[in-house]
C-alpha cells in the first residue's frame, strides 16, 4: 500500500489520549462560540457542538469556560460553576449520543479580560496597562494566586460532574497562565517570576491540582504557546524547556501547540487578511472609531499558510515523547497525513469545521481531500453574535441534515 494511503487510513484508526480512546485523530479545536449570552448554556451552543459531532470529529471542545467571574473574557463567557455544570450536562449528553467525546477548555483570561463588561477586576503577573481591560491591571498577590489554583480545581471538578471526557487548560494567547510564562509580562521577584522554571511555577501547580481533582478517568490536556509572536515574549528558548518540565511532571496527557497573544498580537494565531471592516461594523460606534484610527497597528497581518505552526511544532515533537496535537491552518487531508508522518498523534481543526462541520466524514469517505475554508478570517468578527462562517451562511444547502446553525 502506498505510504500516503497508509497515513490516510491511520487518520481514522482509534488512538489513546490518557484514559480515553478517540475514534480517529481529528479534534475540533476550541473556538469561542458566541452562543452563551450572559454566560448561559443555550440550545444554539448545544447545536453547535452536536453538528460537529455528527460531522465525524472524535472530540469537540467547548470554549471558553472561565474558572471565576473575574476570569471571563467578557460577560458572555460561561463560568464553570455548579449551576452551569448542571446545564452543560445537556450538551455533553447530546454529543455522547453522536458517538463523540467532548472536552471543556478552562482558564482565566487575565490581561485579556474585559473588566468593564465583567464588572469585576482581573489579574496579571505584574502591574501593567491592558487594552482589553481598558485600564491598569494590578499584579496578583500570592494569596490571589492561591485562590486561582483553587478555582481551577473547582472548575475541573465541575467539568467532570458535567460529563466532560477531557479538560483542556488554557496556557496560551496571553491569558493568565500564559502571561506568567512571558518574560515581558512577568516581572515578579517571588517564586512565580524570574527564570524559566519560576515563571512556569503557577501553571505547574494548576495542572497538578486539576489532575488531583479529575482523577484518572478524564484526560487532561493543555493549549500551550510555543511563541507569543511578541518581541521579548515567550519563545522557543523558554517554551521548549517549559514543555519538558510539564512532561516530566506527568500530569498532562497531551499538549495542543499554539502561539500568539490575544493581548498583543492576535493575528499571529489566525493568519490571513485582517477583517477590519467587519470588526468595525460589529462594534459600538466609539469602539469602531478607535479601530479606524489604530486598528491596523493593533492587528498585524500575516499571510495564511497551510499548517502554519508546523515548523515550530516539529521542534516540540523532536524534544518530547508525550502526545502532541497539531493546530493551525489544518485544511487538507495531505496536511493531516504529513502531521501523522511527523509523529503528531492528533490534529485540531477550527475554521475548517466552521466552514464545513462534516469535513471529517468527507475525508473518511474520500468525497473531499480539502476543506472549503478560504481563510478569509471574516469569521473572527462574528463572535459577538454567534461564531460562524459567513460563506456558509450564503449557502443554505450546507446546513441540510445538520442541527440548527445560527
Amino acid at each position: 500500500m502506498p505510504m500516503a494511503s497508509k497515513l490516510g487510513n491511520s487518520a481514522f484508526t482509534p488512538m489513546r489520549l490518557g484514559p480515553l480512546t478517540l475514534k480517529n485523530r481529528f479534534i475540533k479545536a476550541a473556538t469561542f462560540e458566541g452562543r452563551m449570552p450572559r454566560g448561559e448554556v443555550t440550545n444554539d451552543l448545544i447545536d453547535f457542538h452536536t453538528e460537529v459531532a455528527e460531522g465525524g470529529a472524535a472530540m469537540t471542545t467547548v470554549a471558553y469556560c472561565a474558572i471565576s467571574p473575574g476570569g471571563r473574557v467578557h460577560r458572555d463567557t460561561i463560568v464553570l460553576d455548579r449551576r452551569r455544570a448542571a446545564a452543560l450536562r445537556r450538551l455533553t449528553d447530546a454529543v455522547h449520543a453522536r458517538d463523540t467525546l467532548v472536552c471543556a477548555q478552562i482558564g482565566h483570561a487575565g490581561l485579556v479580560a474585559n473588566t468593564r463588561s465583567n464588572r469585576v477586576r482581573t489579574l496579571a503577573p505584574s502591574t501593567r496597562f491592558s487594552a482589553p481591560a481598558m485600564g491598569l491591571v494590578r499584579g496578583a498577590t500570592t494569596a490571589q494566586l492561591d485562590e486561582v489554583i483553587d478555582d481551577f480545581g473547582v472548575a475541573a471538578r465541575n467539568a467532570v460532574e458535567a460529563g466532560f471526557d477531557a479538560v483542556e487548560l488554557h496556557l496560551g494567547h496571553g491569558y493568565l497562565l500564559s502571561s506568567f510564562f512571558s518574560p515581558n509580562l512577568n516581572k515578579r521577584k517571588d517564586r512565580f517570576g524570574g527564570d524559566t522554571v519560576r515563571r512556569a511555577e503557577l501553571a505547574r501547580r494548576v495542572i497538578e491540582r486539576v489532575r488531583a481533582e479529575t482523577g484518572d478517568t478524564v484526560a487532561v490536556t493543555a493549549k500551550f504557546n510555543m511563541d507569543d509572536g511578541v518581541r521579548g515574549g515567550f519563545w522557543l528558548t523558554d517554551s521548549l524547556p517549559t514543555a519538558r518540565l510539564l512532561e516530566s511532571d506527568g500530569y498532562l496527557d497531551a499538549l495542543e501547540l499554539t502561539g500568539g497573544s490575544s493581548l498583543l498580537n492576535p493575528m499571529y494565531y489566525f493568519r490571513g487578511e485582517v477583517p477590519m471592516a467587519e470588526f468595525i461594523a460589529s462594534q459600538p460606534a466609539a469602539v469602531g472609531l478607535g479601530l479606524r484610527l489604530i486598528g491596523r497597528r493593533l492587528f498585524r497581518e500575516y499571510p495564511f499558510e497551510e499548517a502554519f505552526f508546523l515548523p515550530l511544532a516539529r521542534q516540540f515533537r523532536e524534544a518530547l515523547s508525550m502526545p502532541l496535537i497539531l493546530l493551525g491552518g489544518v485544511n487538507t487531508m495531505a496536511t493531516v497525513s504529513a502531521a501523522l508522518a511527523d509523529g503528531f498523534e492528533f490534529v485540531a481543526m477550527a475554521r475548517a469545521l466552521l466552514r464545513d462541520p462534516a469535513l471529517v466524514n468527507e475525508f473518511r469517505s474520500g468525497s473531499a481531500r480539502e476543506g472549503l475554508c478560504v481563510h478569509c478570517t471574516k469569521c473572527m468578527a462574528t463572535i459577538f453574535g454567534g461564531t460562524r462562517c459567513v460563506l456558509r451562511d450564503e449557502s443554505p444547502s450546507q446546513t441540510v441534515g445538520h442541527a440548527t446553525h445560527v
